[in-house]
């Protein structure tokens, strides 16, 4: 699939620029920033929900309060 951006020629020298000293293609560099971006928004989404849950509920176990609480040795 090919996607088109209008970019202003400074940005789009950066870019290859960038990507040329990270030894990427301009595509692969593009694509590595979207995941990135993709990916730090779904890891806020998770710590928020799990912040949420923790205020509800702070109760906290140690390692080994953990291990008689699942009869692990």
């Amino acid at each position: 699939m090919t996607i088109s951006l209008e970019l202003p020629d400074e940005d789009v020298a950066l870019f290859k620029k960038y990507a040329c000293l990270h030894n990427m293609s301009l595509s692969e560099f593009i694509r590595n920033i979207v995941f990135e971006r993709i990916e730090d928004g779904y890891d806020l989404t998770v710590y928020e929900e799990a912040l949420e849950e923790f205020k509800k509920d702070s109760t906290t176990y140690t390692v080994q309060e953990m291990k008689k609480r699942l009869k692990i040795k």
